[in-house]
């Protein structure tokens, strides 16, 4: 089954969900049940909250309507009478959809003899498709995502062809459990949100995650040195101004912050890329000079609605590790793949093998021209088929100013992380007047390529911590190795041993808390640190260290015999 017969599955499902909710609480208001990534959800006002014991009854309303087998038929109801009919049903939601919308006619899903949803579709020819599906949880969600509005009950749940595929969802969902991000962050000491006192959105990074995100930036900022590309920075704030010439303000501005200063309306940015222009107008610029690479650890903030922000997924304020290429027409193909090249080296060493790939095409709201367009989607298409790289066409789904590869990352456990784009931009460069002077001396505009690698620091972390389940390798790991001396006479050698270890570049502690030896090595394997290394009388007399890797035995050997242990695994990245 392909993604677009999954999605019309799930929809369906969601469909049936709604019926069965009717059909048990015939006073719920429904709201909207898309299908979404790996599931689908829908929304209702109930004045109770549905329970655990609730869903069951769900699950078994649905079950007894799908062995039915119910036709999912679609027709066409002028606006009017479809107003009137929901209104009737007192489907406020309903109503209020339909009279947002332009058409003179709506698409209407009737479910057997009985339920009519509002809906374009498409869905399977009938219930009895439905196979293996799964109710979750239940959430808040604000109606339209407008925290002025209703908040209303979202059920999520699940459906697949088979039951196998769906068990196999399910225990990988148990997993998925155990390496979330949000709870690991604050159990191994790297990160939280205090969103009471600080607000929602934002992450405050302890001294373990701070030193995690500087091995991540610090490696990054080399790689984009060693493939060209030029390190800047740019201010947080900048002039409104500048944000009506990128288009933003008309493509993006209920997505951004803005105030005054000194009678003028100013902005914080939620992207890099104005002031990376500037950058590139500095100067005037020759065709020998193209390509130019720049390249910014750049903090960006965006007004994201309450409901959609998730951990460090999904954040208000966040680091992109933006790159730009400005270059000749006849560059964008080179240059694309050279990303892509990038972005699959970064990602090995990461830790990361397996990719899905997206190429996104023109929405319905875009700046620039059709033609310029449909070249900038053509140089991706060429990129990504010279490489031999298997990919999936989402229609519309492009950035306002131009056509976008996404590349996905296929964590440990097989789920999908938007993280690395490139994007490529004929608009902006038009908009922003920038040129460069071609052989003949004549002025030519220059395509600006936009591209991420990471996607954004916080993103990239909490799919590492997800991915190796917040037990890093020792590259990455913020503290490499503790020591434990057993008692305290064998504080002096463990020092001696720290600062050894500290000039051949290790990041180490010393346990000296007064718990039992035990129970210091428990705590310290709860922290998922790499090397656990215990110091006693035999240690101190000997000279040799016993260590205990993470997941293995413990073992006696010399320090030096460590060392070069430690950094070979270091260099391997292993």
């Amino acid at each position: 089954m392909d993604k677009k017969q999954l999605e019309s599955l799930r929809h369906s499902c969601s469909h049936v969900m709604a019926q069965a909710v009717k059909e048990l609480w015939p006073d719920v208001k429904v709201a909207i049940g898309p299908a979404i990534e790996n599931g689908f959800y829908y929304d209702f006002e109930r004045k109770d909250p549905f329970t655990v014991d609730d869903l069951k009854k769900i699950e078994k309303a649905m079950r007894r309507i799908i062995q039915d087998k119910p036709k999912l038929v679609q027709s066409l109801m002028p606006k009017k009478e479809a107003v009137e009919f929901f209104r009737n049903q007192d489907e406020v939601y309903k109503v209020e959809l339909i009279e947002s919308l332009e058409d003179e006619k709506v698409s209407i899903y009737q479910t057997g003899d009985g339920f009519l949803d509002l809906c374009k579709g498409p869905h399977v020819d009938h219930a009895g498709e439905i196979k293996a599906f799964k109710l979750f949880s239940v959430a808040g969600a604000y109606w339209r995502g407008d925290e002025t509005k209703q908040m209303l009950q979202r059920i999520y749940g699940t459906c697949f062809p088979t039951e196998k595929e769906l068990k196999e969802y399910l225990v990988m969902l148990e997993e998925a459990k155990k390496r979330d991000h949000r709870k690991l962050g604050p159990q191994l000491d790297l990160f939280n949100f205090y969103q009471e006192e600080a607000g929602a959105g934002l992450v405050f990074y302890h001294p373990a995650g701070a030193m995690l995100r500087r091995i991540i930036e610090d490696y990054i900022k080399d790689e984009n040195v060693k493939h060209g590309y030029d390190l800047v920075q740019t201010p947080n704030i900048l002039k409104g101004k500048l944000w009506e010439t990128s288009g933003h303000s008309d493509y993006y501005r209920e997505n951004m912050y803005y105030f005054d200063v000194d009678n003028q309306e100013y902005a914080v940015k939620p992207m890099n890329c104005p002031g990376h222009i500037l950058i590139y107008k500095s100067k005037t610029r020759s065709y020998r000079d193209l390509p130019i690479r720049l390249f910014e650890l750049g903090t960006v903030y965006r007004h994201e609605k309450t409901g959609v922000l998730h951990g460090l997924l999904r954040l208000r304020g966040f680091t992109q590790d933006d790159g730009h290429i400005f270059c000749r027409e006849d560059q964008i193909k080179e240059e694309v793949i050279s990303v892509i090249d990038f972005v699959f080296e970064v990602m090995k060493t990461f830790g990361f093998n397996n990719y899905e790939i997206e190429l996104s095409t023109r929405p319905e709201k875009f700046i620039g021209e059709v033609e310029d367009w449909e070249i900038a989607t053509k140089a991706l298409e060429q990129s990504l088929k010279e490489k031999k790289i298997e990919y999936q066409i989402n229609e519309g789904e492009g950035a306002f100013y131009g056509p976008k590869i996404d590349i996905k990352l296929k964590d440990a456990i097989g789920r999908s992380w938007q993280c690395a784009t490139i994007q490529c931009d004929f608009a902006l460069p038009e908009r922003f007047k920038m040129t460069y002077v071609n052989e003949e001396g004549k002025e030519k505009k220059p395509i600006m390529i936009h591209r991420a690698v990471l996607g954004s620091v916080e993103r990239f972390f909490g799919t590492l911590i997800e991915h190796y389940a917040g037990a890093f390798p020792l590259w990455l790991a913020p503290t490499q190795v503790a020591i434990i001396p057993i008692r305290e006479e064998h504080q002096a050698f463990a020092r001696q041993i720290k600062e050894d270890l500290q000039t051949n570049g290790f990041r180490v502690i010393i346990d000296t808390g007064n718990e039992t030896l035990n129970k210091k090595i428990r705590e310290n394997s709860i922290k998922k640190i790499p090397y656990l290394m215990i110091l006693g009388d035999k240690e101190v007399e000997t000279k040799q260290v016993a260590v205990r890797k993470r997941g293995g035995n413990q073992t006696s050997m010399a320090f030096n015999v460590l060392v070069e242990q430690l950094k070979k695994e270091v260099v391997q990245k292993i």
